[in-house]
């Protein structure tokens, strides 16, 4: 891994590459636009950071409308490709009583079948982070061009996201390998705890377990309305949840993500940015879908009477 460190960052504008699934996530009646990465890209662009996409879409209406949407957004889409054979992806969620969502995810989709470009590898070579995610390693064509761009990445961003059964054990330990910085829930820290043979039952023995094993300096953990643990430099942070009435949880640990990350590269002040990225995640689980448009004043508002 790269000797990155995270901190203040100044005189230059972050640029950041996502990699992996862009998607429609389809509920009862009504269609989203989605897919973790995508989700991440669209949270950093509006923070101000330059961010290209690196995924693919059918030669469809439904990939139309996504690059589209990708290039509103601000993200660049010049390493988008379009696949001929394979359709645009498509998530079927199911919502429970509590907003929490599950997922029926189409297979095979566009996104799984990436490939390598000089112009990605160039795009990811410039690139102050990366991020990528689990599910794009599904299929061996994504998951083999994720192999060539992490070899010349300079800070690289796992973003966990199980989804059963599209993951294995043995690609979840290289992709950890890999990374400087790991985000998983709760769930998916103990059960890759116990991939890795943990003993410990405590969160914190595991996530320390985890950055020992995987020697990766930083380690978030997310615990739904419950907030969020940071574990960066040896040192915990901890965020304990804002109470909302949660419309659906879909995209909320994604702009999390994002919120966290651009803190933790411009201000090196972990503590304000898990309160932050815990604030800027229960904004998105009030609203329906992945990315829902927040303005500054809503974030004003919301922590208004939060010492953050």
């Amino acid at each position: 891994m790269n000797e990155v460190k995270l901190g203040k960052m100044t005189g230059k504008k972050l640029h950041a590459v996502c990699f992996g699934e862009i998607l429609f996530d389809v509920f009862q009646g009504h269609k989203k636009i989605g897919g973790a990465p995508l989700n991440v890209a669209a949270r950093l662009n509006s923070f101000g950071t330059e961010v290209s996409m690196i995924s693919a879409v059918g030669n469809d209406s439904d990939g139309k409308t996504l690059v589209n949407y990708i290039q509103k957004r601000g993200v660049k889409t010049a390493s988008i490709q379009v696949k001929e054979n394979y359709p645009t992806g498509i998530v079927n969620v199911i919502l429970n009583e509590k907003g929490n969502a599950s997922y029926n995810i189409n297979y095979p989709s566009a996104w799984d079948k990436i490939e390598a470009s000089a112009n990605s590898i160039s795009e990811v070579e410039e690139a102050d982070f990366f991020v990528y995610g689990s599910l794009s390693s599904r299929d061996a064509v994504s998951r083999n061009t994720l192999k060539q761009l992490l070899k010349v990445a300079k800070y690289k961003i796992f973003d966990v996201n199980l989804r059963a059964p599209h993951y294995a054990e043995n690609t979840l330990k290289d992709l950890m390998n890999e990374a400087d910085f790991i985000k998983f829930n709760d769930d998916e820290l103990f059960e890759i705890a116990a991939y890795l043979k943990s003993d410990y039952k405590s969160l914190e023995q595991n996530i320390k377990f985890i950055a020992k094993t995987t020697n990766t300096n930083t380690i978030c953990v997310t615990l739904g309305s419950h907030g969020a643990v940071l574990y960066t430099e040896n040192k915990f942070y901890y965020n304990s949840g804002f109470k909302v009435k949660v419309v659906d949880t879909v995209g909320s640990g994604d702009s999390f993500l994002a919120s966290l990350v651009i803190k933790l590269f411009t201000e090196k002040q972990p503590q304000k940015a898990i309160n932050f990225a815990c604030a800027i995640g229960a904004i998105v689980a009030q609203n329906e879908g992945a990315n829902p448009e927040i303005s500054e004043n809503v974030i004003a508002q919301f922590l208004k009477g939060f010492q953050i």
